[in-house]
């Protein structure tokens, strides 16, 4: 298949992933500064809980829609370019943080009082999103150098 360089794609690409890993960093300092609140039982000087756990959720959302654009992007672009998918392990990486990516969404919206162990799903999964996010950029590495020229 002839088609056109797919590097403004890569491009898009690049970004999605870099903000998404900044995302992934405000998700943690957030979350920690929330547990923190949470067990002393203090609001913060610079905000109250509330305005934290906004921050958190819209962040949260950001994170999962660009996680969800980087897949949309890696099939388009491998399509387009090998006409196939599965040249190396970052699909596997790729599909596992989505799917990481996911299920810490649905669980932090199921967060209560009543539902404890939805919140050690939520932590526990974005711990190994850590793992997940680095596997996925370690091999991601690997697949843009297949691009340039």
């Amino acid at each position: 298949m002839h088609l056109p360089s797919f590097i403004w794609l890569w491009k898009i690409a690049a970004w999605s992933m870099g903000l998404s890993l900044l995302a992934y960093l405000f998700l943690a300092i957030t979350g920690i500064w929330m547990g923190r609140m949470r067990t002393t039982g203090q609001s913060s000087v610079i905000s109250n809980r509330d305005e934290v756990r906004l921050f958190h959720y819209i962040i949260g959302i950001s994170m999962v829609s660009l996680v969800l654009l980087l897949l949309a992007i890696g099939i388009i672009g491998t399509l387009g370019h090998f006409g196939s998918l599965g040249h190396s392990s970052h699909l596997a990486a790729g599909l596992i943080v989505v799917i990481l990516v996911l299920i810490s969404a649905v669980c932090a919206t199921q967060i209560s009082a009543s539902k404890p162990w939805v919140k050690s799903v939520h932590i526990g999964c974005n711990i190994l999103l850590f793992v997940g996010f680095t596997w996925v950029s370690l091999t991601g590495w690997t697949v843009v150098q297949k691009y340039l020229p």
